[in-house]
């Protein structure tokens, strides 16, 4: 189960996203710096206890219209070369010390496990409190089959968010694997792609007036 540490980060996190942010193609900030605040999101649990994983909603103050964003993040203790890319950046932690933090939708470990969240394998984990479940995640499967995602994924972004290929297998046939991870969270969003049906996971976060939102933070479906 997951194990939150009350300590520190330095830099937090929303700082190194506040960097990191304004350089992806859906981010839609008017050329201010981000002023964000923490939304919502839920984690997994990695099976090997080595990677953290967090779904983040972070919202951002900046412009006239406060937009919420959705991050998945992996936190890892040593580099990851095949994701340099994805690093979101370095952060000290008061507990685990040094721990790279990458967009989660690179990594391999995220992938698996979303998946896995998916198709009932997995459990949602609370955000901020250890040993704790989310029961407010929902989830509807990607295929009714024994289904298994393995390789690296291959990404692709643009305004709407960001598209990962992913092999698969799906009782022993080798498939492809598509998620479309929702950048930009709007309730009750519409399908992954027009004409496909398959797997989401939704969730909730905080509008700026306090008030709570519902709406998917990632769709799959086999190609």
């Amino acid at each position: 189960m997951a194990v939150i540490h009350q300590t520190t980060m330095s830099p937090t996190k929303l700082e190194l996203l506040a960097s990191w942010l304004p350089g992806q193609p859906w981010y839609t900030g008017s050329g201010r710096a981000p002023d964000l605040v923490r939304a919502g999101g839920f984690r997994l649990d990695d099976p090997q206890g080595e990677v953290g994983i967090e779904f983040m909603a972070v919202t951002d103050r900046s412009g006239g219209r406060a937009t919420t964003y959705h991050v998945p993040m992996t936190y890892r203790g040593e580099a990851l070369d095949a994701i340099s890319s994805a690093l979101i950046g370095t952060a000290e932690h008061g507990v685990l010390g040094r721990r790279l933090i990458y967009d989660g939708a690179a990594d391999p470990v995220l992938v698996a496990q979303l998946v896995a969240l998916m198709q009932g394998k997995a459990r949602a984990q609370a955000q901020t409190a250890s040993d704790t479940p989310d029961t407010t995640v929902a989830w509807t499967p990607v295929s009714q089959a024994r289904l298994s995602v393995s390789g690296s994924p291959v990404l692709s972004g643009d305004a709407t968010g960001t598209e990962i290929l992913v092999p698969a297998v799906t009782d022993g046939d080798a498939r492809q694997l598509a998620i479309r991870i929702v950048r930009l969270l709007s309730p009750d969003s519409g399908p992954a792609a027009p004409g496909q049906t398959g797997g989401s996971v939704s969730a909730s976060w905080r509008l700026a007036d306090g008030t709570r939102a519902r709406g998917p933070f990632a769709m799959a479906w086999i190609r």
